[in-house]
């Protein structure tokens, strides 16, 4: 058996800055600040951690009261900005077919690992129609720290199969430095794909396994798998 965890934003979707938007109007709200999230990037982060980095750019400290109020206030907004039409706002070239072949491929099991809380990637994904593709995930709801996610998809899968997935089998697709990152600790395969800010010259410099433009190779990316 396979496990393939897609990251989602800029890697299977681009919302059109949606999210970004509901952070920055739901920070105002609570915090009654607009500069959080000024200096803050957002590219392969957790929601937590970019939380807990913009209170700390306005003096405050993090609390599990702060997040969770956060996050009912963030998921308000982001319902509404999803809704907003935009030719921003799509599904990446290749996604649908790759997603596909890999839910008709018996031993392929597709999953999500994603610096998004769980209900911030449902929203996402449903919107576009993709989120019944996936069978589990690893959210920023179970660590701050996007390297500490694969272990967490690796029990979600021995819960769902009862079978222990080894690193080998294991692949974390991405656009960031970050998700070939965090694929390295547990010993997944990491395929970077160039769909978001970062260059192939700027995503080969961090070593994933595998490198694509993007996922519309998708004999490619199935030969990974076969």
């Amino acid at each position: 058996m396979k496990l393939v965890l897609f990251d989602i934003d800029m890697t299977l979707i681009s919302t059109g800055g949606a999210g970004r938007r509901a952070m920055v109007s739901a920070f105002k709200d609570l915090f009654q600040s607009r500069n959080g999230f000024e200096k803050i990037s957002f590219a392969g982060r957790t929601d937590s951690g970019i939380l807990y980095d913009a209170l700390a750019a306005i003096g405050q400290p993090w609390s599990e009261e702060k997040e969770a109020a956060f996050k009912s206030r963030y998921f308000d907004y982001l319902g509404y900005e999803l809704g907003i039409d935009s030719e921003k706002k799509k599904v990446h070239p290749g996604v649908i077919r790759i997603l596909d072949e890999l839910a008709c491929t018996s031993n392929v099991v597709l999953g999500l690992l994603t610096g998004n809380w769980r209900t911030g990637a449902k929203l996402k994904l449903q919107h576009f129609g993709l989120w019944d593709y996936f069978k589990l995930g690893a959210f920023s709801d179970d660590s701050r720290n996007r390297n500490n996610l694969a272990p967490v998809a690796a029990t979600r899968f021995f819960d769902l199969t009862g079978t222990r997935i080894t690193p080998e089998d294991m692949f974390i697709i991405g656009d960031t430095p970050k998700d070939v990152e965090c694929a390295k600790p547990f010993g997944a395969t990491s395929v970077a794909v160039a769909t978001g800010l970062y260059s192939t010259q700027e995503l080969a410099e961090s070593k994933p396994d595998h490198l694509f433009n993007d996922l519309s190779d998708t004999e490619g990316l199935l030969d990974l798998f076969r």
